[in-house]
């Protein structure tokens, strides 16, 4: 696969959700945080792809993949209200769209480990079909954030 759009779908472009976006402000926020924002913003599929990797990376699989499942849902609420019907590219490089695709990766990470196979296969077709770049992107993303939230070999001395 090449990533290229070769149903002529024209690429789902989501409006931006600035109040979202100001409410998460730029630092992690912690669960109890996410969760006053999610109560805020309840149709935020972003808020609850985070809400989903804080839960994982507690060791919470079965509370990720329901913030997960939610997000999804209402991801694709926001793909039909901006016109995509079923099909076409979900670009991650348009910001707004990412929280979609997060909660894409974010349940099919959770359903891999309680082992819903039928799911992963689907849901893995589903986010290479959107964008081919956004699993990468993504884990990419949490790399460089676990990195940045480990402590330093000097830290404690």
């Amino acid at each position: 696969m090449t990533g290229e759009n070769l149903l002529g779908v024209p690429p789902t472009l989501l409006n931006p959700d600035d109040d979202v976006v100001e409410a998460l402000g730029d630092r992690p926020l912690s669960r109890e945080e996410l969760e006053a924002v999610v109560r805020r913003f309840p149709t935020s599929s972003l808020v609850w792809a985070l809400l989903s990797d804080r839960a994982f990376e507690s060791g919470e699989v079965i509370a990720s993949y329901a913030f997960a499942r939610v997000g999804y849902h209402r991801g694709l609420d926001a793909l039909r209200k901006g016109g995509w019907r079923g099909q076409g590219p979900v670009p991650w490089s348009h910001e707004p769209n990412r929280g979609v695709l997060r909660s894409l990766y974010a349940l099919r990470r959770a359903a891999e480990v309680i082992g819903e196979d039928d799911e992963v296969t689907r849901l893995s077709d589903f986010l290479e079909m959107s964008d081919p770049s956004a699993a990468e992107a993504i884990e990419t993303a949490n790399f460089r954030a676990a990195q940045a939230a480990a402590p330093t070999a000097t830290e404690g001395l």
